[in-house]
């Protein structure tokens, strides 16, 4: 059996206070404390640059480097409080410049093709590098884009590796040694061995299938492909059946990469939407963490509190507990604390 061994098996969240510029920052100390509290060691911090600088549409390449210093302020709170509960904190680029796996604001360019947004995204990576030099790897570290796509969207693995490779590049010359990760192509899907001469991690995703963890998600622009209620195992997708054996030989190419090639290996989001059937929910996410854990890949999921989370997910069909002022998914919980 393959396993990775170069990261630690952090275990967590994610939180998305800066993961649009709706959000502004909006991180909560009572957030960090719990997760503590509850015995997860990890929180993903999925950001759009737009926080810190132009939010809205950019049409001047110019604009973005305009930073506005005061909104770093809740990055620094982030990486405190981290440090403050012993939790490590992962900083992503969930919009980057010349890109997002979401459809929304406008880009000016394109990470994958123009040199221009290269530069921009090697810009940012290397003022946070600045910004936090000093600080442990164990304590931090930087997810530099998330979700890229693949070949199939017109971005070859080349096009890939070279904004990869140079956002590496900026952050190694203001430090050396931050640990970086780079997520895997077509959405955290494949993973990139080509990159492991960089001598950075990878993170995989816990989205398969995607017509069980999506269903009547309305941003997966092929939501309306599936009307039949998920369920688990065996539940069908545009490329083929699923269930437990299949999602195994999935990661298993993770861990055979990781010990192959010696990288580390972390899955940085996962999880399945509130119009899935609880129960089905439950039995999906058992054996999804049942093979992470066999492989001793990590995990953070999607998200802390909210439509994918353990607490206030709103779920019409869960019988929640009331606890600390939340409506806590005991039941989702227990899972997650078992892996």
């Amino acid at each position: 059996m393959y396993k990775q061994t170069k990261l630690p098996r952090w275990r967590g969240f994610n939180l998305l206070g800066m993961y649009t510029p709706r959000h502004e920052g909006y991180f909560i100390e009572e957030d960090f404390q719990l997760i503590a509290e509850l015995g997860f060691d990890f929180v993903r911090i999925p950001m759009s640059y737009r926080t810190w600088t132009k939010a809205g549409d950019i049409d001047d390449p110019a604009d973005v480097y305009k930073v506005d210093e005061s909104r770093l302020e809740s990055v620094d709170k982030c990486v405190m409080l981290g440090e403050k509960y012993g939790l490590h904190v992962n900083l992503n680029f969930h919009r980057a410049p010349g890109y997002c796996i979401n459809p929304g604001e406008k880009e000016p360019f394109d990470l994958w093709h123009d040199e221009e947004a290269v530069e921009a995204f090697a810009w940012h990576w290397n003022m946070f590098a600045k910004r936090y030099k000093g600080i442990s790897s164990e304590k931090l570290s930087f997810d530099l884009v998330n979700e890229p796509p693949g070949e199939k969207d017109g971005v070859t693995r080349e096009d890939h590796r070279r904004a990869i490779e140079a956002a590496v590049k900026a952050i190694r010359e203001a430090d050396p040694s931050r640990l970086i990760i780079a997520d895997g192509m077509d959405a955290g899907n494949t993973p990139c061995p080509e990159l492991a001469d960089l001598g950075i991690s990878q993170s995989c995703r816990a989205y398969i299938p995607m017509s069980l963890t999506h269903y009547k998600a309305r941003w997966w622009k092929e939501h309306h492909l599936w009307t039949e209620v998920p369920h688990w195992p065996d539940m069908a997708n545009f490329d083929g059946v699923w269930n437990a054996e299949r999602l195994y030989k999935h990661y298993e190419e993770w861990a055979k990469m990781a010990q192959e090639l010696g990288i580390g290996v972390h899955c940085g989001e996962g999880g399945a939407y509130i119009h899935t059937p609880h129960d089905v929910v439950l039995r999906w996410l058992e054996d999804v963490m049942d093979i992470l854990k066999s492989l001793n890949i990590g995990y953070a999921l999607w998200n802390f509190r909210g439509d994918f989370g353990i607490l206030d997910s709103n779920r019409a069909d869960c019988k929640y507990e009331e606890w600390r002022g939340h409506k806590l998914d005991r039941a989702m919980l227990d899972i997650l604390k078992r892996y």
